[in-house]
């Protein structure tokens, strides 16, 4: 049997199905090590450009040119990048009493100047951050925050660029809705990390074939067996292990 529901409901699913008989995949609550909720850390923000922005396809451009720190910081920061172009109904539905007032036409020229950026930084794996259920099995999230430090140095290098590429770098323009460092869980990327893998049972739900240490038939190929997450698209790194179990699940039928 192979799970793959995402992050938050696979560990729903192991979560409902333990017994008295055997730890059912899921851990004690003494080894809470395994079960390290993360996602990542991201803000979204517009910039006013002095020229027109017209372009139709803005997120096709990022960079990971601060991603192992620089002179000034040396931890990790993050990735940054376009996000789609924003608009101005886009503008009403996020903030509806800041623009209760403002004239289509004043959110039409902000928008037709508007430069939409994206930052990602590395959550940090932490055994308080973790899902749960209530008694009636909805998912209960336990999640704080950190690591936002690396977010304020990624936010602070990209405004000080922006008066090189024709920018307003005092004008900026938090899309708090969309998504910033608090962001609420309804808007949440790319979550991961509630069943990770490694080779020790006593910190880890399954073995490094992805394969659940107590369970022989189990496999669980989504992100949530992560042991932390990066600051980019987990997608990729996903797929590829799905393929890597799917060659291991084939040997293991030959």
């Amino acid at each position: 049997m192979v799970l793959s529901a995402g992050a938050a409901n696979s560990a729903r699913l192991l979560l409902a199905s333990a017994n008295d008989h055997t730890r059912t995949v899921w851990p004690t609550a003494q080894t809470r090590s395994d079960a390290n909720y993360v996602f990542h850390n991201s803000r979204a923000f517009l910039a006013v450009s002095k020229e027109r922005n017209d372009t139709r396809f803005q997120k096709t451009l990022g960079l990971n040119d601060y991603y192992f720190g620089d002179a000034d910081f040396e931890f990790p920061m993050g990735n940054l990048q376009m996000v789609g172009k924003s608009s101005a109904p886009m503008y009403r539905g996020e903030k509806p009493i800041e623009t209760k007032l403002a004239p289509t036409i004043a959110l039409r020229d902000v928008a037709g100047h508007a430069v939409d950026f994206w930052l990602s930084v590395e959550d940090l794996p932490d055994p308080d951050n973790r899902v749960t259920l209530d008694g009636d099995g909805n998912i209960v999230l336990s999640y704080t925050p950190n690591n936002q430090e690396p977010m304020e140095q990624l936010y602070h290098r990209v405004k000080k660029h922006l008066s090189h590429l024709g920018m307003h770098p005092h004008h900026l323009i938090p899309r708090d809705v969309y998504m910033k460092n608090d962001i609420p869980v309804a808007g949440c990327a790319h979550q991961a990390g509630t069943v990770r893998f490694g080779n020790d049972p006593a910190t880890s739900v399954l073995d490094t074939d992805c394969k659940t240490h107590e369970l022989d038939n189990l496999y669980v190929v989504d992100t949530s067996f992560f042991p932390s997450i990066g600051a980019v698209n987990p997608a990729l790194t996903a797929i590829a292990n799905a393929l890597r179990v799917g060659d291991h699940l084939l040997e293991r039928l030959r």
